[in-house]
């Protein structure tokens, strides 16, 4: 045999294209993590503003909103105390109290919601004040742990129930065919993918707790949110798996990772990113789980309802479309002795017969 005849035998139509799928989302990973995070700048962050008079807080407000590049989206707010709650709240990420009684006033920020954006504000207030020639304090209200480094502790947790989510659903379907062959088999692996998501869940918030201290915050509630995370993220794994078979693993990587990861507010949060990667963080799974994770550590587990209902419709999205689309093949192919279809594309791509497939 010619090697041009071997490799006509070896390069299948659909073996050449994985490859470009394959090459096609590491060139989106770069251009998603580069064009995500390469230049971050804050632009319209909620920022609150305290003055003792109502004129004087109009007056520094707007002269915020006036800053080069739009930093920041300033709202007056009545007191101190108003201030301290809203950020709790993470309805804004930081405050200016203005003293007027001398040249010194406060900047309050959450280092908790990630420190790179509490920095940043220091520094654009800073400046701001230094050209009134006025001076800042900076007070922490909900501080990062000393353990949590940038405060990145929270994004490397969800990204890693994450992978256990999609690498648990890829692994089922490398080992037993990429579609389930009926409605039984598919409901089997969403039961695998439940308990994977309970241990890991468990597991995680072990991990950042007790075992290393990265992270403070309820664990049972770090448990909770680590089983949907991983059941949601597997779940849809599953769902685009039995939609397209082999290629749905790379549908979701293309969803969790290219599209989940850079812009789930980890390294910069939301609004230190550009608008698209903004506008569509919290929709995705390491968005919403990153959210909820810092509010559960930091913020006495305040504004989640969002980000839980987030994860839980990518879950019952998810179990839905695996279950309908497993039952309509199932009823259309027919089943072998096993209850596996026939044709199912086994790890290297080719049909498998129906005694071999498992769930």
């Amino acid at each position: 045999m010619t090697l041009a005849s071997e490799v006509r035998s070896a390069v299948t139509p659909r073996a050449a294209l994985l490859v470009v799928g394959v090459l096609a989302l590491q060139l989106l990973f770069i251009a998603s993590y580069v064009g995500a995070l390469h230049d971050p700048k804050p632009t319209d962050v909620p920022f609150g503003v305290v003055a003792p008079t109502a004129a004087a807080a109009g007056r520094t407000a707007d002269g915020l909103a006036a800053l080069p590049g739009d930093p920041l989206d300033p709202r007056v707010l009545p007191d101190a105390a108003e201030a301290r709650r809203q950020i709790t709240d993470r309805r804004i990420d930081g405050a200016l109290l203005v003293d007027p009684r001398g040249a010194t006033d406060t900047l309050l920020v959450a280092s908790g919601g990630g420190k790179a954006l509490a920095t940043a504000l220091e520094q654009i207030v800073t400046e701001a004040e230094g050209a009134q020639r006025r001076t800042v304090r900076t007070v922490d209200v909900a501080p990062a742990s000393t353990e949590d480094f940038n405060g990145l502790s929270a994004f490397y947790l969800v990204v890693g129930w994450c992978v256990g989510g999609y690498l648990l659903a890829s692994v089922l379907a490398i080992s037993a065919g990429a579609r389930p062959a009926n409605t039984r088999r598919a409901i089997i692996r969403l039961a695998v993918l439940a308990l994977s998501a309970l241990l890991g869940g468990l597991g995680g918030a072990v991990i950042v707790g007790p075992v290393l201290g990265a992270l403070p915050g309820s664990i049972p509630a770090l448990w909770g949110l680590g089983a949907l995370v991983v059941f949601s993220v597997g779940a849809v794994t599953l769902a685009l798996q039995a939609l397209t078979g082999i290629v749905g693993i790379g549908l979701a990587v293309l969803l969790i990772v290219i599209a989940g990861n850079p812009s789930a507010g980890g390294a910069f949060p939301g609004p230190m990113l550009p608008d698209f990667w903004r506008a569509i963080g919290p929709g995705l799974p390491p968005g919403a789980g990153t959210w909820t994770a810092r509010s559960i550590a930091y913020f006495q587990g305040n504004a989640v309802s969002g980000s839980l209902q987030v994860l839980s419709v990518w879950a019952v999205a998810g179990t839905v479309v695996t279950l309908v689309v497993s039952s309509l093949r199932g009823a259309g192919d027919g089943a072998g002795p096993d209850g596996a279809a026939p044709g199912d594309p086994g790890p290297g791509g080719g049909e498998r017969p129906a005694a071999a497939a498992g769930t």
